[in-house]
């Protein structure tokens, strides 16, 4: 299990750095369209090219980042069954949506994506759109942003079975709304009895002289 973990904590460091380094691409985004949208207005100019890479920014950001928001747990959940559950339950409910479902789908997402990239490479294809860009790029942020979700799936799996055996701790606890409401229960008995305290301290003649 050493040597998955080690790949694991791989895998995580790749994903980090290009998940934040491609974050800043929605930034150069918006100042790709504050500049498209200035010109167009003030000097009546505009390119199908500026418009083609503000789509290629936000989509490169959107699919290179996929893995790094999975690593960090901040996909958005729907939870309407998950936080009942106990943690272990959570844990199983997290391999079966991995493996039967998160492994699987970027996996036809890389066999159907790869053909595509590869031909519009060797033929060099380009928009459709007079002034356009080449459309490899697209193609090829398509199938690397698969391929990080890929891996980064492989490793939340390698993670979620040594945090079950008990191997590490857990990364990602999960609060259910049980126990947020014993723990918002616990803090609001104690902020009341601190106030009591207090009341009674005022209260007493001894303090007051």
């Amino acid at each position: 299990m050493g040597g998955l973990l080690a790949l694991s904590r791989g895998v995580d460091r790749v994903t980090t750095v290009i998940g934040r380094s491609v974050a800043w691409l929605i930034l150069l985004a918006i100042l790709v369209s504050a500049i498209n949208a200035i010109s167009r207005k003030l000097f009546s100019l505009s390119s199908n090219a500026w418009l083609e890479a503000q789509w290629y920014l936000f989509g490169g950001a959107f699919m290179l980042a996929s893995a790094w928001t999975l690593l960090e747990n901040e996909h958005i959940r729907i939870d309407v069954i998950y936080g009942r559950w106990s943690r272990r339950a959570q844990h199983w409910i997290d391999v079966i949506g991995t493996v039967f479902f998160l492994l699987p789908f970027t996996a036809i997402m890389l066999w159907l994506t790869w053909p595509a990239f590869t031909r519009s490479w060797f033929n060099g294809e380009v928009s459709m759109n007079a002034g356009g860009l080449a459309l490899w790029p697209a193609r090829g942020v398509l199938v690397l942003g698969f391929g990080l979700l890929f891996a980064q799936g492989i490793s939340e799996l390698i993670k979620k079975i040594a945090v079950m055996r008990g191997i590490i701790p857990d990364p990602h606890h999960h609060e259910g709304p049980h126990e947020a409401g014993l723990k918002e229960a616990g803090l609001m008995t104690a902020g009341l009895t601190q106030d009591q305290e207090a009341a009674a301290r005022s209260a007493d003649p001894e303090n007051r002289a």
